[in-house]
């Protein structure tokens, strides 16, 4: 299995955080996650709440775990509440269902991570998420 080395998930990071910057957002933090779902970087830009940490793994976390960007998650939330409440309590509650969580995968379409942000809306949050992961030459998957 593949996964998300330390170089590629800090060039996700800075990437990030420069289209945030670059398009007036909040201050935005920003989580990668390795293929095994362990935590390979993480930024608080200064500004950002106290909670980001939290918000920026749910995102990410839940994608990775149900295999579906966060934004596809929120549609299924739409459709099946009960479903995703009840993955939300399996998760320890580590489930946020907006976007901003963004699948990553190699060139070749294998799944190696993921990466969540949160401060600005969830739409900026997932384009800056785009940005970054398109930064580090990796494939962005939203749905």
């Amino acid at each position: 299995m593949s996964t998300i080395t330390l170089d590629q998930a800090r060039t996700i990071v800075a990437g990030t955080l420069s289209a945030g910057r670059e398009r007036g957002l909040n201050p935005l933090s920003v989580i990668v996650l390795d293929a095994g779902g362990h935590v390979k970087a993480f930024e608080r830009e200064d500004g950002a709440s106290n909670l980001r940490f939290e918000v920026a793994h749910g995102k990410a976390h839940g994608a990775l775990g149900l295999g579906m960007g966060s934004r596809a998650i929120m549609a299924r939330a739409e459709q099946q509440p009960t479903f995703v409440a009840a993955v939300t309590a399996a998760f320890g509650g580590a489930l946020i269902p907006v976007p901003g969580g963004v699948l990553v995968k190699s060139a070749s379409g294998e799944l190696v991570g993921a990466v969540g942000v949160t401060g600005d809306t969830s739409d900026n949050d997932e384009a800056a998420a785009v940005a970054g992961i398109e930064k580090a030459g990796l494939v962005a998957e939203t749905g």
